[in-house]
């Protein structure tokens, strides 16, 4: 990738590629295999792919940089990564779906591979972005000829501030959430559920975040904040499972979940998969840096 690996080793380069590939592979394979999302693909408009394409590349600028392998690179090359994993998972899908003959280029209508290929693609491009940054080591080039403090200066300065941990909690709720959300199976739950089951749901998604992100003993867990332990708990609850709520209803939206569903349905949803987009949402501030 030209962005993330200018001027470096092209064998630095051919693994970065490796990681993308596997972790494009690795988060996007259930959509991939999802019949619900190869309708969604066939039946949305120019405006729906457009504006997909649009948050993804949004939420891969927020992602790359403050999540990204090197902290200090500039918007520029921020920019630029953005729009090569993009294409790279545009790539990815389309070669996926082409070996599962879910497109056919002769027998199938242009914009109907489109719609497919697109939908797909963004996906596949989060996790490219992450299975970059993420799967294996630091670059060996980083690594090297480096004394304990300048490691905890580089440790420290990857640290994303509030705004940070908003970005990395939506990546993580989008990329758990769109796996399940295109799917029936939340539809019935969400019809059949009675307001205690919602309610409940709701209990565990905040339940879940408080565990993930205090008493987990993840890497960067509720550590190393001053101030009041209970204000932070409240805080970081509060912000995660909004954030969950926000992407599971955009989610929803987007695969028309809420098309003649009545308010009840339609709030339901949004609870059912906040449950696991909740889980998206506290994981990816933590494991997703």
């Amino acid at each position: 990738m030209a962005g993330i690996t200018g001027g470096r080793p092209l064998r630095l380069s051919f693994k970065e590629y490796a990681r993308g590939i596997t972790g494009g592979l690795l988060f996007s394979f259930p959509m991939l295999y999802t019949m619900e999302v190869w309708w969604a693909g066939f039946n949305a408009s120019p405006l729906q792919l457009l504006m997909l394409v649009a948050v993804t590349y949004l939420l891969l600028l927020g992602y790359n940089r403050y999540a990204g392998m090197r902290p200090s690179m500039s918007w520029r090359s921020v920019m630029i990564d953005s729009v090569e994993e993009i294409g790279i998972g545009l790539v990815m899908s389309a070669a996926v779906l082409l070996t599962l003959n879910r497109i056919q280029l002769q027998d199938m209508a242009l914009s109907e591979i489109m719609g497919k290929t697109i939908i797909e693609a963004m996906a596949v491009s989060i996790g490219v972005s992450i299975g970059t940054a993420q799967l294996g080591s630091k670059p060996e080039d980083e690594q090297e000829e480096l004394n304990t403090d300048e490691r905890e200066e580089l440790e420290e300065e990857k640290k994303p501030g509030r705004i940070g941990m908003v970005v990395l909690a939506l990546c993580g709720a989008i990329l758990i959430g769109s796996n399940v959300a295109p799917t029936e199976e939340v539809v019935m739950i969400a019809v059949e559920a009675t307001p205690v089951h919602i309610l409940i749901m709701a209990l565990a998604s905040l339940l879940l975040s408080i565990i993930v992100v205090y008493f987990s003993d993840f890497k960067g867990t509720g550590k190393g904040r001053k101030g009041s332990f209970w204000f932070w708990l409240v805080l970081d609850t509060s912000v995660s499972y909004l954030v969950a709520l926000a992407a599971s209803g955009f989610i929803l939206w987007f695969f028309g979940r809420f098309d003649n569903a009545s308010f009840w349905v339609s709030f339901s949803q949004v609870i059912v998969l906040g449950v696991l987009a909740s889980l998206g949402a506290s994981a990816g501030r933590l494991l997703i840096k």
